[in-house]
């Protein structure tokens, strides 16, 4: 039975790929900073799956977390074959209305947690000549809406260059790049949903077996949804100050409330 570490592993996305991959027979460590909902978690998959689910306290917002975590994928005894950099989190407000701090704490884990856990996870496939990692992204990584988009744009080149440079050493790496899905992540943030069209939602299920599908495929970026599709291929021929603007007004009206 092969091994997948998922990060924020307790809820939304993260939390869907524990509960599909567990029903596949992947054996799991689950990562995340809640202890207890960890250990319930940890024990739910278990018994419905009859599968292994290891628990991993960690605060990917600190450098003693990310090691943490980084240490568990390079051991070799206990090999993880499958990386989900799932961990992440919105700010509320617009640039210069959030504090520098929280700022800072978003790209160390969108970009700096990202980067040190594959590179941890990869060095380790390597060796092996095999292995996969989705590092997961979003849509606002294509259009400019402020460090959240540009954490995850970040996200996205890093994972594609990556990629190329392991082409034909069996490990595989692919950005996932989902948009509205329902989950803790709006509501944490203190972020209202209520203007957001019901056709812009994704189920987090339905998301995950598309992204494991393009994964097996071979895919660097999987934009799992027909709809998030042909707005994206919108976004590439859209002129960028036209699309600044329109970005800068549907943030006002579909983001933070």
């Amino acid at each position: 039975m092969t091994t997948a570490l998922i990060t924020g592993s307790t809820a939304g996305i993260g939390a869907a790929f524990a509960r599909r991959l567990a029903a596949d027979g992947h054996n799991l460590v689950l990562v995340a900073r809640d202890t207890e909902r960890l250990a319930e978690q940890a024990t739910e998959l278990h018994d419905r799956h009859g599968i292994e689910a290891e628990v991993l306290t960690a605060d990917l917002a600190t450098d003693d977390g990310i090691e943490t975590v980084a240490r568990r994928l390079s051991d070799r005894r206990n090999p993880v074959d499958l990386l989900i950099n799932n961990a992440g989190f919105g700010n509320k407000g617009r640039y210069l209305e959030v504090s520098m701090a929280d700022e800072l704490t978003m790209l160390k884990v969108h970009c700096e947690a990202v980067l040190r856990l594959t590179s941890a996870a990869t060095a380790a496939m390597r060796e092996r000549g095999r292995g996969g990692v989705v590092n997961v992204a979003s849509v606002a990584a294509f259009v400019p809406r402020g460090t959240y988009g540009a954490s995850k744009a970040w996200v996205v080149q890093f994972t594609q260059g990556a990629a190329r440079d392991l082409a034909g050493s069996g490990v595989r790496l692919m950005a996932l790049a989902p948009g509205f899905v329902r989950t803790e992540f709006h509501q944490r943030a203190g972020m209202g949903t209520d203007n957001i069209p019901n056709w812009m939602w994704l189920d987090a299920d339905k998301l995950v077996a598309a992204a494991l599908a393009d994964l097996a495929r071979g895919k660097s970026l999987s934009i799992p949804d027909l709809r998030y599709k042909a707005l994206m291929g919108v976004v590439k021929v859209a002129p960028r100050g036209l699309l600044g603007g329109i970005t800068s007004k549907t943030g006002r009206k579909y983001g933070p409330q």
